[in-house]
């Protein structure tokens, strides 16, 4: 009988790709949590949707499955990602950003932080979006250690992004109203 419980992480350790064991709290460790409670966060959101927005669906798997791939990529060691089967898509990020530049027609431009909320999925997605900025925030930490290919840091960014952005499109699709906090500022200066 296989069991999922392997014992070996009983000592405060865990395996990582290629083989090496490193503590559990290392920030490749701390990295890909943030990125594994982001993936159950699209999942939330996938959830609520209940199919009822099947494109939707649709860009919420596809990321979820990029980033399986991006977990495995950061677990493992610069020194070893070549020898790491696992590839993402060459047009990750210019995907990402061509959806934000479709939803963001039909929302308008985003020119302000909103309080999250309004409408459960918005509320869910703004929380997908907090949980990208934290997994970005440990991602640069472990590239002052060890290199993260610049594509993971640009596609997580990005994601940060399309999520505030399919937030203020729920609004918007629902007649819900923003809930306007500040202008941004840097945005606004233009």
């Amino acid at each position: 009988m296989n069991r999922i419980y392997t014992k070996t992480g009983d000592k405060g350790t865990t395996g990582i790709h290629g083989g090496g064991r490193v503590p559990k709290d290392d920030i490749r460790i701390e990295a890909n949590g943030d990125l594994d409670e982001l993936n159950c966060q699209i999942g939330v959101v996938r959830c609520a949707l209940s199919c009822c927005v099947p494109e939707w669906d649709e860009i919420l798997h596809g990321i979820q499955a990029n980033l399986m791939t991006v977990m495995s990529l950061v677990a493992t060691p610069a020194a070893e990602r070549d020898k790491n089967p696992n590839e993402l898509p060459e047009n990750l990020v210019t995907d990402c950003e061509a959806t934000i530049d479709s939803l963001t027609e039909e929302s308008g431009p985003g020119l302000h932080f909103l309080l999250p909320g309004g409408t459960p999925i918005a509320a869910q997605l703004q929380m997908a979006r907090a949980v990208c900025r934290r997994a970005e925030r440990r991602l640069w930490t472990l590239n002052r250690q060890d290199p993260v290919p610049e594509e993971i840091l640009k596609y997580v960014n990005r994601l940060s992004d399309l999520f505030f952005v399919m937030a203020r499109c729920d609004l918007a699709r629902q007649d819900w109203p923003e809930e306007r906090w500040k202008a941004f500022a840097y945005k606004n200066k233009r």
